[in-house]
């Protein structure tokens, strides 16, 4: 997980299997119209990469961008973008058994995907597939072109695992279109809670659960 800050001294975090580099952050080049999120965009390596304000888009105060803040560059759904960030701490180990589910009400609105412990201090982990949703979008279904015949014809029943919502009502959907039944887990940390729900819907191929 990699933590970082926003504009307090509170940390928080994200999976760092979907970040590219950390970076200073470049100039940035204003886009007309844009959403009020993105900051601007940013050239980097040879592409053109959007730059959202993390802070800004889970309902904080803006980040002051001339104030040596940082850009996280991550890979989320195919597509890359930078998160505009106040200061990164470092990159940390965790295992499954100190991420924790975010307090009893939070509400649907919250940005928190989960949250854990370090050092004393409690460090939020924040949904970015919800923030990228709402400032960003993108499809939920799949292209006509990227449909696998083959693969609607298999009748499998597929189990979701994801921590959060947003990513796992996008894969449902796409199931949906292609008429595959899924089966939809925040987690599979508890023993024997994947096997309990392949029993519970029942196998109807050999591939039941990939």
């Amino acid at each position: 997980m990699l933590l970082f800050k926003l504009v307090s001294r509170q940390r928080f975090g994200i999976n760092v299997f979907k970040v590219q580099e950390v970076i200073q952050c470049p100039p940035l080049t204003q886009i007309p119209n844009s959403h009020s999120v993105i900051c601007g965009v940013a050239h980097l390596r040879g592409k053109t990469i959007p730059v959202l304000d993390l802070s800004m888009a889970i309902g904080m105060r803006p980040l002051q961008r001339d104030s040596g803040c940082y850009v996280i560059v991550t890979e989320y759904n195919r597509s890359i973008q930078g998160f505009l960030v106040g200061s990164v701490d470092r990159i940390i180990n965790i295992g499954w058994e100190q991420v924790k589910a975010p307090p009893t009400g939070t509400g649907k609105e919250s940005y928190l995907t989960a949250v854990t412990e370090i050092e004393g201090e409690l460090i939020e982990v924040i949904d970015v597939e919800k923030v990228m949703k709402e400032v960003i979008g993108g499809r939920e279904e799949a292209s006509a072109e990227t449909i696998d015949q083959n693969v609607m014809s298999q009748n499998d029943h597929i189990l979701v695992v994801d921590d959060s919502s947003v990513a796992r009502n996008q894969v449902k959907r796409v199931c949906e279109q292609i008429g595959i039944e899924c089966t939809l887990l925040k987690d599979g940390r508890k023993p024997g809670t994947i096997y309990a729900h392949w029993l519970r819907k029942g196998p109807k191929s050999n591939n039941a659960i990939r």
